[in-house]
Protein backbone atom coordinates (compact mmCIF):
# COMPACT_ATOMS: atom_id res chain seq x y z
CA UNK A 1 0.00 0.00 0.00
CA UNK A 2 2.34 3.23 -0.87
CA UNK A 3 1.40 6.30 0.86
CA UNK A 4 0.30 4.13 3.85
CA UNK A 5 2.09 3.75 6.58
CA UNK A 6 5.70 1.59 6.86
CA UNK A 7 5.13 -2.10 8.20
CA UNK A 8 7.57 -3.95 10.21
CA UNK A 9 7.84 -6.17 7.11
CA UNK A 10 8.86 -2.91 4.88
CA UNK A 11 11.25 -2.00 7.72
CA UNK A 12 13.48 -5.52 7.26
CA UNK A 13 12.54 -4.72 3.42
CA UNK A 14 14.90 -1.32 4.00
CA UNK A 15 17.41 -2.82 6.06
CA UNK A 16 18.23 -5.74 3.56
CA UNK A 17 18.44 -3.36 0.94
CA UNK A 18 20.95 -0.93 2.83
CA UNK A 19 23.03 -4.01 3.90
CA UNK A 20 22.87 -5.05 -0.10
CA UNK A 21 24.13 -1.66 -0.84
CA UNK A 22 21.37 -0.34 -2.46
CA UNK A 23 20.49 2.57 -3.12
CA UNK A 24 17.19 4.62 -1.49
CA UNK A 25 15.58 4.39 -4.67
CA UNK A 26 16.32 0.82 -5.26
CA UNK A 27 14.78 0.09 -1.62
CA UNK A 28 11.87 2.54 -2.45
CA UNK A 29 11.05 0.60 -6.18
CA UNK A 30 11.20 -3.17 -4.26
CA UNK A 31 8.82 -2.19 -1.72
CA UNK A 32 7.15 0.07 -4.54
CA UNK A 33 7.18 3.46 -1.43
CA UNK A 34 7.64 6.95 -2.40
CA UNK A 35 11.62 7.67 -2.05
CA UNK A 36 10.94 10.43 0.13
CA UNK A 37 9.44 7.96 2.90
CA UNK A 38 12.58 5.56 2.45
CA UNK A 39 14.73 8.74 2.88
CA UNK A 40 12.98 9.70 5.72
CA UNK A 41 12.74 6.53 7.79
CA UNK A 42 16.86 5.66 7.53
CA UNK A 43 17.48 9.32 8.37
CA UNK A 44 15.47 9.19 11.13
CA UNK A 45 16.64 5.95 12.10
CA UNK A 46 20.03 6.19 12.61
CA UNK A 47 20.89 6.65 8.97
CA UNK A 48 22.11 3.71 6.16
CA UNK A 49 24.74 2.60 8.96
CA UNK A 50 22.79 2.41 11.72
CA UNK A 51 19.63 1.41 10.56
CA UNK A 52 17.81 -1.58 12.40
CA UNK A 53 14.21 -2.52 11.32
CA UNK A 54 13.65 -3.65 14.88
CA UNK A 55 14.65 -0.83 16.79
CA UNK A 56 13.11 1.28 13.73
CA UNK A 57 9.41 0.20 14.50
CA UNK A 58 9.74 0.45 18.40
CA UNK A 59 10.47 4.27 17.82
CA UNK A 60 8.01 4.64 15.70
CA UNK A 61 5.37 3.01 18.57
CA UNK A 62 6.88 5.09 21.07
CA UNK A 63 6.28 8.27 18.86
CA UNK A 64 2.46 7.31 18.40
CA UNK A 65 2.10 6.70 22.04
CA UNK A 66 3.66 9.80 23.54
CA UNK A 67 1.45 11.50 20.93
CA UNK A 68 -1.63 10.35 21.11
CA UNK A 69 -2.88 11.25 24.57
CA UNK A 70 -1.77 15.12 23.79
CA UNK A 71 -4.41 14.51 20.57
CA UNK A 72 -6.67 13.52 22.73
CA UNK A 73 -6.35 16.11 25.48
CA UNK A 74 -5.27 19.48 23.24
CA UNK A 75 -8.05 21.54 22.42
CA UNK A 76 -5.66 22.42 18.88
CA UNK A 77 -5.38 19.12 18.31
CA UNK A 78 -8.28 19.37 15.82
CA UNK A 79 -9.64 16.51 16.79
CA UNK A 80 -12.71 18.53 17.94
CA UNK A 81 -12.96 19.59 14.21
CA UNK A 82 -13.39 15.62 13.58
CA UNK A 83 -9.78 15.49 12.14
CA UNK A 84 -8.12 11.88 12.12
CA UNK A 85 -5.15 12.00 14.52
CA UNK A 86 -3.81 9.72 12.54
CA UNK A 87 -3.85 11.72 9.53
CA UNK A 88 -3.04 14.55 11.26
CA UNK A 89 0.46 13.31 12.01
CA UNK A 90 1.41 11.74 8.55
CA UNK A 91 0.34 15.33 7.51
CA UNK A 92 2.89 16.75 10.33
CA UNK A 93 5.64 13.87 8.92
CA UNK A 94 5.23 15.12 5.89
CA UNK A 95 5.26 19.30 6.51
CA UNK A 96 8.20 18.48 8.32
CA UNK A 97 10.19 16.54 5.20
CA UNK A 98 9.36 19.35 2.80
CA UNK A 99 10.93 22.01 4.77
CA UNK A 100 13.86 19.44 5.27
CA UNK A 101 13.84 19.56 1.41
CA UNK A 102 14.20 23.88 1.47
CA UNK A 103 17.20 23.12 3.66
CA UNK A 104 16.18 23.62 7.51
CA UNK A 105 17.31 20.96 9.84
CA UNK A 106 15.20 18.31 10.73
CA UNK A 107 14.53 20.49 14.49
CA UNK A 108 13.76 23.52 12.93
CA UNK A 109 11.46 22.11 10.46
CA UNK A 110 9.64 19.93 13.10
CA UNK A 111 9.51 23.36 15.24
CA UNK A 112 8.17 25.20 11.75
CA UNK A 113 5.49 22.67 11.00
CA UNK A 114 4.34 22.36 14.30
CA UNK A 115 3.36 26.10 14.79
CA UNK A 116 1.62 25.55 11.39
CA UNK A 117 -0.52 23.04 11.66
CA UNK A 118 -1.72 24.70 15.32
CA UNK A 119 -4.78 25.99 15.10
CA UNK A 120 -3.62 29.12 16.93
CA UNK A 121 -1.04 29.84 15.06
CA UNK A 122 0.80 30.30 18.32
CA UNK A 123 3.08 28.14 21.09
CA UNK A 124 5.13 28.90 24.06
CA UNK A 125 8.94 26.97 24.09
CA UNK A 126 7.57 25.10 27.19
CA UNK A 127 4.52 23.94 25.24
CA UNK A 128 7.25 22.94 21.88
CA UNK A 129 8.98 20.84 24.24
CA UNK A 130 6.24 19.13 25.85
CA UNK A 131 4.87 18.91 22.02
CA UNK A 132 7.64 17.80 20.27
CA UNK A 133 9.43 16.07 23.38
CA UNK A 134 13.14 17.69 22.99
CA UNK A 135 15.27 20.02 24.87
CA UNK A 136 14.47 23.40 25.42
CA UNK A 137 17.87 24.04 23.61
CA UNK A 138 17.03 22.18 20.83
CA UNK A 139 13.31 24.52 20.44
CA UNK A 140 15.80 27.89 21.39
CA UNK A 141 18.16 26.70 18.63
CA UNK A 142 15.54 26.07 16.00
CA UNK A 143 13.48 29.35 16.69
CA UNK A 144 16.96 31.57 16.44
CA UNK A 145 17.09 29.88 12.68
CA UNK A 146 13.24 30.58 12.00
CA UNK A 147 13.65 34.22 13.67
CA UNK A 148 16.94 34.90 11.46
CA UNK A 149 15.14 33.68 8.36
CA UNK A 150 11.80 36.04 9.23
CA UNK A 151 9.45 33.00 9.24
CA UNK A 152 8.04 33.78 12.94
CA UNK A 153 7.46 36.65 15.39
CA UNK A 154 8.05 36.91 19.25
CA UNK A 155 5.06 37.75 21.04
CA UNK A 156 4.59 38.72 24.61
CA UNK A 157 2.03 36.61 26.72
CA UNK A 158 1.26 39.15 29.42
CA UNK A 159 -0.88 36.61 31.33
CA UNK A 160 1.37 34.26 31.60
CA UNK A 161 4.51 35.92 31.79
CA UNK A 162 6.42 34.39 29.15
CA UNK A 163 6.88 34.88 24.87
CA UNK A 164 5.01 33.19 22.20
CA UNK A 165 6.48 32.07 19.00
CA UNK A 166 3.35 33.05 16.24
CA UNK A 167 3.07 32.20 13.01
CA UNK A 168 0.78 34.58 10.74
CA UNK A 169 -0.40 35.10 7.31
CA UNK A 170 2.44 37.47 6.20
CA UNK A 171 4.95 34.84 7.93
CA UNK A 172 6.03 33.71 4.12
CA UNK A 173 6.23 37.32 2.62
CA UNK A 174 8.94 38.21 5.29
CA UNK A 175 10.88 35.15 5.03
CA UNK A 176 10.68 35.79 0.91
CA UNK A 177 11.54 39.58 0.72
CA UNK A 178 14.39 38.57 3.42
CA UNK A 179 15.63 36.15 1.38
CA UNK A 180 15.18 38.62 -1.90
CA UNK A 181 17.32 40.97 0.36
CA UNK A 182 20.18 37.69 0.73
CA UNK A 183 20.23 37.74 -3.22
CA UNK A 184 20.88 41.34 -3.33
CA UNK A 185 23.57 41.06 -0.65
CA UNK A 186 25.60 37.96 -2.96
CA UNK A 187 24.87 40.19 -6.29
CA UNK A 188 26.71 43.18 -4.88
CA UNK A 189 28.93 41.13 -3.36
CA UNK A 190 29.94 39.21 -6.73
CA UNK A 191 29.85 42.58 -8.46
CA UNK A 192 32.43 43.75 -6.44
CA UNK A 193 34.28 41.02 -6.45
CA UNK A 194 34.27 41.32 -10.78
CA UNK A 195 35.50 44.96 -9.98
CA UNK A 196 38.47 43.35 -8.54
CA UNK A 197 39.13 40.92 -10.49
CA UNK A 198 38.94 42.65 -13.83
CA UNK A 199 35.54 42.15 -15.71
CA UNK A 200 37.95 40.65 -18.58
CA UNK A 201 39.26 37.96 -16.61
CA UNK A 202 37.49 34.67 -16.82
CA UNK A 203 36.84 34.50 -12.89
CA UNK A 204 35.79 38.68 -13.30
CA UNK A 205 33.45 37.72 -16.04
CA UNK A 206 32.27 34.26 -13.94
CA UNK A 207 31.42 36.60 -10.74
CA UNK A 208 29.60 39.31 -13.11
CA UNK A 209 27.54 36.82 -14.37
CA UNK A 210 26.98 35.52 -10.84
CA UNK A 211 26.13 38.95 -9.95
CA UNK A 212 23.72 39.76 -13.26
CA UNK A 213 22.33 36.28 -11.91
CA UNK A 214 21.25 37.46 -8.12
CA UNK A 215 20.30 41.26 -9.05
CA UNK A 216 17.47 40.14 -11.58
CA UNK A 217 16.54 37.17 -9.17
CA UNK A 218 16.27 39.62 -6.36
CA UNK A 219 14.42 42.18 -7.62
CA UNK A 220 11.78 39.71 -9.62
CA UNK A 221 11.32 38.03 -5.90
CA UNK A 222 10.52 41.90 -4.48
CA UNK A 223 7.86 42.69 -7.06
CA UNK A 224 6.32 39.39 -6.84
CA UNK A 225 6.30 39.65 -3.24
CA UNK A 226 4.90 43.28 -3.60
CA UNK A 227 2.26 42.26 -6.33
CA UNK A 228 0.93 39.12 -3.96
CA UNK A 229 0.13 41.94 -0.90
CA UNK A 230 -1.49 44.37 -3.40
CA UNK A 231 -3.73 41.62 -4.30
CA UNK A 232 -4.08 40.39 -1.03
CA UNK A 233 -4.93 43.34 0.14
CA UNK A 234 -7.45 44.92 -3.03
CA UNK A 235 -11.09 44.62 -2.36
CA UNK A 236 -12.84 41.92 -3.21
CA UNK A 237 -15.69 42.64 -6.37
CA UNK A 238 -18.97 41.15 -5.13
CA UNK A 239 -18.44 38.34 -7.55
CA UNK A 240 -15.16 37.21 -5.61
CA UNK A 241 -17.11 37.68 -2.84
CA UNK A 242 -19.87 35.75 -3.99
CA UNK A 243 -22.48 37.99 -2.91
CA UNK A 244 -26.23 37.85 -4.90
Amino acid sequence: MPGGRLTQQDREGIAEGLAEGLTYTEIALRLDRPLSTVTREVSRNGGPDGYRAEQAQQATQDRARRRRPERRTSPDSGQAQGRDPDAVQQLEERFTAVMIGTGLSRMTARVLATLYLTDSGSLSAAELVERLNVSPASVSKAIAQLEQQELLRRERDSRHRRERYVIDADAWFRGWTASARQNAALADFAHAGADTLGAASPAGARLNDIGDFFQHVGQAMLQAAEQWRQDRTAPRTAEELRLP
